[in-house]
């Protein structure tokens, strides 16, 4: 009989976080931004319907890279989660750490048993009745979590776009600021990109995805629900004025 075919446990972990790594890096650009008036969340994403963001509950959103079957699959277990939880419980009960707690161990059990990992990456945002109070948890392939402050990029030229941020970042700017930052820090890595990558695309409102987490939604609309979806319209107009001033 011959013997099975030996790799250390440490050759295989390393070899399923390069594969997540690469499949992660294949992906286009996300940026989640706390800010005054709540949290922008921006991604490169020319699919007008395969969203990167989502709402999961009243004031917590959801933003991925990778592939879209599985982070789909992850966003639909999280509202889920937070719908039994709510009315189990009280809509107070469900929070942002909950919910990423319950991601890290998923995305933990499927890194360490399952033949594949997941190729994603994930950003839980939960906007407070103050800046002070905002959460976003960055979630790993490997169920890694980190409580991030300010910003979080993730996905393709994340190092680059986190650079370009650095310069341009402030808690003191407004939502449609932070997507204006936002919009020209991706584009300032794209064209870095297209210095060695051809066929380069810089980022315009019909390849951004972009939503808001409204720090009083209750004042703004009459809703408690704090997310919302900005329209290529809307993206556009903003979009205009950053390129104006």
């Amino acid at each position: 009989m011959t013997q099975p075919f030996y790799v250390s446990p440490e050759q295989l972990m390393k070899d399923r976080a390069d594969f997540a790594r690469k499949g992660i890096g294949r992906g286009r650009s996300v940026v989640v931004m706390s800010c005054r008036d709540g949290i922008a969340l921006v991604a490169e994403n020319p699919s007008p319907s395969l969203h990167k963001l989502g709402e999961i509950y009243d004031r917590i959103a959801f933003a991925a890279v990778g592939k879209y079957n599985e982070f789909e699959s992850l966003r639909q277990a999280g509202v889920r989660y937070a719908d039994i939880r709510g009315y189990s419980y009280a809509r107070e009960d469900v929070t942002a750490r909950g919910l990423a707690s319950v991601y890290a161990q998923s995305l933990g059990a499927v890194f360490t048993a399952e033949s594949k990992p997941f190729e994603v990456e994930l950003v839980v945002a939960e906007v407070g009745r103050t800046q002070e109070s905002d959460h976003l948890y960055r979630l790993m392939f490997d169920g890694s979590i980190a409580d991030e402050a300010g910003f979080v990029v993730m996905g393709g030229a994340a190092d680059a776009v986190v650079d370009a941020l650095r310069a341009s970042w402030s808690p003191d700017l407004g939502l449609h600021e932070a997507v204006q930052a936002s919009a020209r820090s991706l584009r300032r890595a794209s064209a870095d990109s297209s210095d060695e990558t051809s066929g380069a695309r810089t980022p315009d409102a019909s390849v951004l995805e972009v939503a808001f987490l409204e720090r009083d939604p209750d004042t703004l609309r009459g809703s408690r629900r704090a997310f919302r979806r900005i329209g290529e319209p809307e993206l556009g107009t903003l979009l205009q004025q950053e390129q104006d001033t």
